[in-house]
């Protein structure tokens, strides 16, 4: 009760010097409606505080006997009867009532501890647990990002190609030092965007490359689930050479594919999967870098064999001479003729040569994607092989074989073949070619998902870009082929 006491004095006193500093005086504080409070209340409030007094005198003799005790429990100041009147006194002569704490100033006073606590723990955990971006360097063109040997990079969609000398060719622009590398105005990095894993067998390889696509028109190609290399002219050198041929039999397609792997043993982005050294000035001008597989102004320009360019240009070829043997067998109709069936079977021979054949086949828009037609076309073309060739028809011979499946349609499509070769009937073909190929021992590589977001311009064939990055992906399934152990 004698804390209460306490209360009542400072509270008198705070609502007293308040008043005053508003304009109220102590003589009209109990005449003004709004602040006065009523004598009887005064007057309860005065009785409280005496009869705390009287209890407090009454009891002194008692409280002697453990001073020590009280002094240790509450440190409360005693207040007398005399100094209760002075209470009294003052409270009478100025009509101030002890003042009452506001919810709302409590209400604060537990908003601010609630605000002061969670700066204290957001302080700890920033401090502990600093927000960093030390793999990061933000600049107004570009992200870099450390490659993945120095470091994993959080939250990212693809990780950074490996780190190692292997792979160091695939975030470079390979292209630089072509010829016409500045008018073509061609990165090898606007065609392929690297990333980690590398696949690591033909298998994986082939589905990833089948399987992956574009983030919008004629942007990087990413296989999916695990990468390609892109790999340098000097290294597409050594991948040609493991074989004495290797033997493309098909359309205009794998032509053009023939056409880009020269586009990169010539080092020539202008010229280079075209006849340059007999063209006219007019073919130079339509013939010229991304137009090169042009069909209708081009398609007779473009290169068949690379003997011919070791012919007619040797010194355009990077790789040593006769380091390698790369040719387009043009076959497209069932059943094949006999001329071409002749032409093939002289281009083959009749011996086992000292490196193995690799042989890719392409075929499907000519007899409108009729699945039975290509299998009957394709078994045609091996029986051919095998009777030309029979030790590739023995038991466990190494007859590296590979089927590519047509483009995806473009826009330029003309209509009247929209439902038979439209992109419903490629893809529906190039799934059921997959497996047909499966059941004779051959391997697919699929085009429909490459192509799709990438030029044509025809609505059929694919441009330089587009080319070269098929090219690239048979260069890779080549490179892994096991040619040693055979």
């Amino acid at each position: 009760m004698a804390g209460a006491i306490c209360k009542t004095i400072c509270c008198c006193r705070c609502f007293n010097a308040a008043a005053s500093s508003s304009g109220y005086s102590s003589d009209n504080a109990l005449d003004d409606p709004e602040n006065a409070l009523t004598r009887a209340h005064i007057d309860s409030w005065i009785e409280e505080v005496r009869l705390a007094a009287d209890d407090n005198d009454n009891d002194s003799d008692n409280d002697n006997n453990d001073n020590d005790d009280d002094d240790d429990n509450d440190g409360v100041v005693e207040i007398s009867g005399a100094e209760m009147g002075g209470v009294e006194a003052y409270v009478g002569r100025t009509g101030m009532r002890p003042l009452a704490v506001s919810p709302f100033v409590n209400f604060r006073w537990k908003l601010a501890l609630v605000l002061f606590t969670l700066a204290i723990v957001l302080g700890i955990k920033f401090f502990l647990f600093p927000f960093t971006r030390e793999h990061y360097n933000y600049s107004a063109h570009h992200l870099t990002i450390p490659p993945l040997g120095d470091g994993y990079v959080p939250y990212a969609a693809f990780q950074p190609a490996e780190n190692v000398t292997y792979r160091r060719p695939d975030f470079a622009d390979t292209f630089k030092g072509y010829t016409y590398r500045g008018l073509c105005d061609i990165s090898s990095l606007e065609l392929h965007a690297s990333f980690s894993p590398l696949c690591r067998d033909r298998e994986s390889m082939l589905t990833a490359m089948s399987s992956g696509g574009r983030i919008g028109v004629d942007a990087p190609f990413m296989p999916r689930g695990c990468d390609m290399r892109w790999f340098t002219t000097e290294e597409i050198c050594e991948i040609l050479g493991r074989f004495e041929k290797v033997i493309f039999v098909g359309d205009s397609m794998m032509r053009h594919v023939v056409g880009s792997i020269n586009v990169l043993v010539r080092k020539n982005l202008g010229y280079g999967a075209v006849t340059d050294w007999n063209f006219t000035p007019q073919e130079r001008a339509d013939c010229f870098c991304n137009s090169q597989f042009n069909v209708k102004a081009c398609s007779m320009q473009g290169i068949f064999k690379t003997g011919d360019v070791i012919k007619n240009d040797p010194s355009s070829v990077t790789c040593p001479a006769g380091a390698f043997d790369v040719t387009i067998e043009q076959m497209v109709r069932f059943p094949v003729p006999q001329e071409e069936i002749d032409r093939f079977k002289g281009f083959l021979g009749n011996t086992k040569p000292a490196k193995p054949y690799a042989f890719v086949f392409g075929h499907g828009l000519w007899n409108d994607l009729d699945l039975q037609a290509t299998v009957d076309w394709l078994e045609q073309i091996l029986d051919v092989t095998t009777e030309q060739l029979p030790y590739l028809g023995a038991p466990g011979a190494f007859w590296p074989r590979l089927m590519v499946t047509p483009n995806a349609a473009g826009k330029d499509k003309p209509d009247e073949w929209l439902v038979t070769q439209g992109n419903k009937a490629l893809a529906i073909f190039e799934e059921s070619v997959a497996v047909e190929a499966s059941r004779r021992g051959i391997e697919h590589l699929g085009t429909w998902n490459m192509s799709i977001q990438a030029t044509k311009y025809d609505g059929v064939h694919v441009d330089l870009k587009g080319n070269l990055v098929k090219a690239m992906m048979v260069l890779n399934w080549l490179n892994l082929l096991d040619v040693e152990s055979h």
